[in-house]
């Protein structure tokens, strides 16, 4: 014979894998079986092949539970779920090009606030674009424009860079940076570059060592320039790269100087936040962040770290 709980019938461990797709009531009564030592390993296999749409039955049962033991597995499956349907979201996005940078950071933010709204994010980019296309003229020079967005980032907004808590996960997280107004220099810059592709400026990102700018590239012959938004927007030249380079007694390399594409942003900002983790000696946290890394780029990149340069 096997197990029966309430109208769900389990024959025996071995048959859990071939369940037929279940009603609300028999996912209840599953989820009740990892009581059970004897059955519990093949219950949470079977539950792990259900899917992500099987964590509001396991968060209510969490919240039913009086066992903290019980509460902490229901907690651990949640994770795990929720972590095999980003790791999905996140090929998906990878395989369309990574085309859509905010949905990229989104994805990252998820890992660490799974309920974040994509929406919320969306409308916020937004209210900044409407703000700053108010003050915009069609005839303003590149450098006009920049001054322009400038001021509704930096000092009507006062975004600005998080000195005092570098290091926090939260400056990766682009919902708390545009909560917080106080990121990262990498979080500082997709929010600018978000704003001004929407206002179709000709803004792109560009990979330096310890630092992450932005770059203007003017069409016609107008110079390219380069925006340090970790410095209020600061403008800087090509000369200006090239010294930087310099101070940091590096071979000057062409990527220091070009744009990058978004699934360099996003690597860059997993970087980034598995380097937050480190610091707080959080290694099981740096660990999966790492397995997120790895799917943007070569595994032993994720886990040597020899791939993009982060914020140290």
């Amino acid at each position: 014979m096997g197990n029966r709980v309430g109208c769900f019938y389990l024959p025996n461990p071995t048959l859990v894998r071939s369940l037929v797709p279940l009603t609300n009531k028999e996912i209840k009564a599953l989820i009740s079986l990892l009581d059970d030592p004897e059955v519990a390993p093949q219950i949470q296999e079977k539950i792990q092949t259900l899917g992500e749409t099987i964590i509001p039955f396991l968060e209510e049962s969490w919240e039913e539970s009086l066992d903290p033991q019980q509460q902490q597995r229901l907690e651990d499956l949640i994770h795990h779920l929720q972590f095999e349907g980003l790791q999905q979201r996140l090929r998906v996005w990878r395989d369309s090009g990574g085309e859509n940078l905010l949905e990229g950071m989104w994805l990252l933010n998820s890992y660490q606030y799974p309920d974040a709204d994509f929406q919320v994010l969306n409308r916020a980019i937004e209210q900044l674009r409407f703000e700053a296309w108010t003050l915009l003229q069609p005839s303003m020079h590149p450098a006009d424009q920049v001054q322009t967005l400038n001021h509704v980032l930096f000092r009507t907004h006062k975004f600005a860079a998080n000195t005092q808590n570098f290091h926090s996960p939260a400056n990766s997280m682009l919902h708390r940076v545009l909560e917080t107004r106080r990121g990262n220099p990498l979080t500082l810059c997709v929010i600018y570059l978000l704003v001004a592709q929407r206002l179709k400026m000709p803004v792109f990102g560009v990979n330096l060592p310890n630092l992450f700018v932005l770059t203007y590239r003017p069409e016609g012959a107008l110079e390219p320039f380069y925006i340090n938004c970790y410095n209020r927007g600061l403008v800087l030249s090509r000369t200006d790269i090239e010294h930087y380079i310099g101070q940091l007694n590096l071979t000057p390399n062409e990527i220091f100087f070009e744009p990058c594409s978004h699934i360099d942003i996003v690597r860059r900002a997993l970087r980034n936040l598995q380097l937050s983790f480190e610091k707080l000696q959080e290694p099981a946290k740096a660990l999966e962040v790492g397995q997120l890394l790895a799917i943007l780029t070569n595994e032993s990149e994720a886990t040597d770290g020899s791939s993009e340069p982060s914020e140290e």
